[in-house]
């Protein structure tokens, strides 16, 4: 049994360690219809409609782009449910119930590698578009609104440093399919035309090193490197990256396009790869499923769609001492506290924490300065916070609130337990 007395560190260390357990066929999956970034929807197929995996049930409509919606098993529509998503609102999904015999639509094929030689950007761009990939670092915008740059890309860097506690789902990601990631990655270049790529990692991960320079070998006439990076948070924070991994500054509300760079999160380009070679959308993510509120922390790859109520049983349930716990998703700094486990999985879901509730009594700002000193864009929460607190937009505009990455680090130094980042996401609500 997983103890309270566990370090964090040990936590991130046996999650990376145990083998991926492979849960794809859960018996009803839940697809989101709606998005934060996609309000509208339209669905195309009705209660009773069999359907295909992979195969296209609908669309999202956001401010200047739309998704498709794809069904991520084969079997029968059954209703459109309320569940809540992976940034904790309520959404309306589409459930389907799986015959369990992941019969593929027509449309997934696999495209020989010398057709994808001779692609050119647009036909690539075309495929990422229409195959809905996004960022699966936990952003969830469109990958092919970069892609389609008409900037002069130099190099292409793949964030693949996971700085946040307790997440290890892309370590193994990189550990079980390295290929299909520096494949990936070669399709990103030959989109951009970039003549450099880079794979972002943080030095203390040693193992993983060497599997990814055992793997630059195999693709020696591409120019791609490993940067080795300190290890610090928030290093996954795309500026610190880039800085760091190839000394280029992209100053905040600067595009890195701008710079000639693009930067993909791991999982994101080992998506890029299954759609271009085998034309998927995105179907399965690895995640991690960890916290001393769990009985058995380990990672999983799932099919986008399943219930974490289903994942927490499959890690054993709940520790029998956790009679109050907290449901994160995301990382433990940037994540979502949810109400419960009836959460369904999105191809942005990067782990899922369960905790022992603490409550913690908020006392008075005692104006000591630590959120400021910690803010790795400089700007001043504490004063955002009381901006928010008198409405104040013109203030929260001079204080650059919307520069804020809500990396967390405010919250987390704060002696007053005062929950800052989140006063400073008001602020940026508020200015719009």
């Amino acid at each position: 049994m997983i103890t309270r007395s566990r370090k964090v560190s040990d936590y991130k260390q046996l999650t990376k360690e145990l083998p991926t357990l492979r849960y794809v066929d859960p018996e009803y999956v839940y697809i989101n219809l709606n998005t934060a970034r996609c309000k509208e929807y339209t669905l195309n197929a009705k209660k009773g409609d069999r359907v295909k995996l992979g195969e296209i049930i609908g669309e999202r409509k956001g401010l200047f782009f739309t998704q498709p919606i794809y069904s991520t098993v084969s079997g029968h529509i059954e209703d459109v449910v309320e569940k809540i998503d992976s940034t904790g609102i309520t959404v309306e999904c589409v459930r389907i119930k799986n015959d369990f015999k992941d019969t593929y639509h027509e449309d997934i094929t696999d495209r020989p590698d010398s057709v994808i030689h001779n692609m050119s950007k647009e036909e690539i761009v075309e495929i990422v578009k229409e195959k809905g990939i996004v960022g699966l670092g936990g952003s969830g915008f469109p990958s092919y609104v970069k892609l389609d740059t008409d900037k002069d890309i130099h190099t292409v860097v793949i964030n693949a440093v996971e700085c946040e506690p307790y997440l290890s789902s892309d370590y193994r990601l990189i550990k079980d399919q390295p290929e299909d990631i520096f494949r990936g990655l070669t399709y990103i270049m030959q989109a951009s035309g970039a003549k450099r790529g880079v794979i972002a990692v943080k030095k203390t991960k040693t193992e993983l090193i060497e599997v990814l320079e055992r793997e630059i070998a195999r693709f020696n006439e591409w120019n791609i490197q490993i940067a080795k990076l300190d290890d610090y948070y928030p290093q996954g924070w795309e500026n610190a990256t880039f800085e760091q991994a190839i000394g280029v500054k992209v100053p905040v509300g600067t595009l890195p396009m701008d710079k000639g760079i693009l930067g993909y999160n791991v999982s994101t380009c080992a998506s890029i790869y299954e759609a271009v070679k085998h034309n998927l959308p995105i179907t399965k993510r690895h995640l991690t499923v960890n916290g001393d509120a769990v009985k058995f922390p380990q990672n999983i790859r799932v099919r986008v769609g399943t219930s974490v109520r289903e994942l927490i049983k499959l890690s054993d349930g709940y520790s029998e001492e956790a009679d109050k716990i907290e449901v994160i998703i995301g990382g433990p700094m940037m994540g979502v506290s949810v109400e419960n486990d009836d959460v369904v999985v999105t191809p942005t879901t990067t782990s899922v924490l369960v905790f022992h509730s603490v409550d913690h009594k908020e006392e008075p700002c005692v104006r000591c300065g630590s959120c400021v000193f910690s803010c790795p864009v400089d700007i001043q929460p504490v004063s955002i916070m009381n901006a928010v607190k008198r409405d104040d937009t013109v203030s929260l505009k001079e204080l650059e609130a919307n520069k804020c990455i809500e990396c967390g680090l405010c919250a987390y130094v704060c002696t007053s337990k005062i929950h800052v980042t989140d006063y400073v996401r008001k602020g940026k609500q508020q200015i719009g």
